[in-house]
């Protein structure tokens, strides 16, 4: 009998065309999702006969390639059968897309492009909800979209979104830019110092979790070396786009920080987790990181720039270092926190981008410099991501505890015309919902949890009189059902059923209530258990909507 090898095998021009795109050199393991975008963008789509020859050439097995290929949004896989789209269309269905007639545009543009080839698809929040409505054709975001130009963007075929007008290199250093990076690599500051100045600022985590940045520096430095660094800039919270809008003008001041932390804290190697939907983004990073590698103010760690593949769950700190090892983001169990063991093993120094950004800052001009804004009794700055019903929506770098009204009415040029104020979500869908009535509370850390409600990274949703939080509430959580990674029950089936049992006209309180408290209770991350926020919101606020 003659022995043949069991399963799919590799076929020699699957095997060469994996090749020419990959490298002959051998293959790094962490680096599998970017060998999927490599395909994935070359063939528009994952092609059955690609993943086993990527696997092969990884000599890894198919089942660890096909999990990850499958779990991503934005990787599309060919099964046996079908033919890839020619051209896959996403129009954002998030509130603020929603609110601004994105559904309107999902249903008529499947008849009106005309083409198999073509598909049209609701995607969730892709973070530029101040421009809505977002319809992204081939990797081109395209702002306030309409059917015309959708259409328009499909003839033109323009494959890659240009770069934004934004502050280089040059104009950065000629501004004063790396020197303190320079006095900090000298020793001229110690790192004892800086590290003071920053927990004396009361800088805390800009992307939601809030934990003070210097009282996480000094946790990372006093762990064994090597130590590395993670820096999140995967702001998927629908209603998030503050990152993307700093990161647009001046990506600069981000890496100085991001070097200074790197600096002092003693980091070998960072990883730099973009999300995908910023195509320009990663373009000016690529672009300007080489420029600094070409000609560095000081010995530089490792820097790498790893591009996400449309996963809400991999803005958890756990499931993008799961992501960037280039598996599945599927959040880990805590102990042990990633400050101690964290990517490949290693303590693990994480920061959103925001954070980061203030860090040149706060050095320069002083912990009482950031300390010193502020209102009703609060202390610092805030970015807040501002969409909805208001004139004026964008990022406003306003006072912390700011109150809603002060808000619309100081930097967003008040409501829309026809609309009245009548709702707000404070922290994008995870945060809950409020009505106008409670406009008084101080938005910053800490003062919206005794409301059932949270700030998170500050993505500001304002609803107006003609619409209803109870379909704002559905809305967040069909987005929650879409991104569960699965990996729990509580949350993968919770979520489902909970956006189920709110779409009748009369809610089942007692049933949503169990959901909820099972969520809350049993869920392994974030996800799950803020999920049941905007439900009781409205159980509590807007008791009239569903009765």
């Amino acid at each position: 009998m003659i022995a043949t090898l069991k399963g799919r095998q590799a076929d020699d021009v699957s095997l060469q065309e994996v090749r020419d795109l990959v490298g002959e050199d051998a293959l790094r393991r962490d680096l599998l999702i970017e060998y999927l975008h490599l395909l994935n963008d070359a063939y528009r789509g994952l092609h059955k006969r690609h993943l086993v020859a990527l696997a092969k050439v990884m000599n890894i097995p198919m089942a660890e390639v096909y999990e990850v290929a499958t779990f991503y949004h934005h990787f599309e896989v060919i099964r046996d059968g079908e033919t890839a789209a020619n051209l896959t269309i996403r129009v954002c269905d998030g509130l603020s897309c929603e609110l601004a007639g994105a559904k309107q545009l999902i249903d008529k543009l499947p008849q009106l492009v005309g083409s198999k080839d073509i598909k049209v698809i609701a995607a969730p929040c892709v973070g530029r909800c101040e421009q809505s409505p977002i319809a992204v054709v081939h990797q081109n975001a395209l702002v306030h979209a309409t059917t015309e130009s959708v259409l328009s963007a499909i003839a033109a075929d323009q494959k890659w979104q240009a770069l934004p007008d934004y502050e280089d290199k040059d104009a950065y250093v000629a501004d004063g830019g790396y020197e303190l990076l320079k006095q900090i690599h000298n020793n001229t500051i110690e790192a004892e110092q800086i590290i003071q100045t920053m927990e004396s600022s009361g800088l805390r985590g800009l992307g939601g979790a809030g934990f003070p940045a210097g009282r996480k520096w000094r946790i990372v430095r006093e762990q064994a070396a090597p130590r590395l660094m993670a820096v999140n800039i995967d702001e998927g919270e629908p209603g998030t786009f503050k990152d993307r809008t700093y990161l647009e003008r001046d990506p600069h001041r981000f890496i100085e920080g991001m070097l200074i932390a790197a600096q002092v804290v003693g980091i070998d190697a960072i990883y730099i987790y973009l999300r995908d939907e910023y195509h320009g983004c990663r373009q000016l990073l690529e672009t300007e990181l080489a420029r600094l590698k070409a000609n560095p103010p000081c010995p530089l760690p490792l820097i790498e720039l790893r591009r996400g593949a449309g996963a809400y769950i991999c803005g958890e700190e756990s499931a993008m270092i799961e992501s960037i090892e280039g598996k599945r983001g599927e959040p880990r169990m805590r102990p042990p926190y990633i400050a101690q063991v964290g990517l490949f093993g290693r303590p693990t120094l994480e920061h959103n981008f925001e954070t980061l950004y203030w860090v040149r800052d706060i050095l320069q001009k002083g912990a009482d410099w950031f300390s010193g804004f502020g209102r009703h009794g609060r202390k610092g700055l805030r970015s807040f991501s501002v969409s909805g019903r208001v004139k004026n929506p964008g990022v406003k770098l306003a006072p912390a505890g700011i109150t809603i009204e002060e808000l619309i009415n100081e930097y967003c040029g008040g409501m829309q015309e026809g609309h009245t104020f009548y709702a707000y979500l404070p922290g994008g869908a995870s945060g809950g919902i409020l009505p106008a009535s409670m406009k008084d509370i101080p938005l910053d850390f800490d003062t919206l949890q005794p409301y059932g409600c949270f700030i998170g990274s500050a993505a500001i949703i304002v609803l107006g009189h003609q619409d209803a939080a109870r379909d704002a509430a559905l809305n967040m959580m069909r987005f929650f059902a879409h991104e569960s990674c699965g990996q729990c029950t509580p949350c993968r089936v919770g979520t489902t059923k909970a956006a189920q049992l709110m779409q009748a006209k009369v809610w089942d309180n007692q049933t949503l209530e169990d959901l909820n408290q099972v969520m809350a209770d049993a869920s392994i991350c974030g996800l799950g258990q803020a999920a049941p926020n905007p439900v009781r919101s409205v159980q509590k606020y807007f008791p009239l909507e569903i009765v």
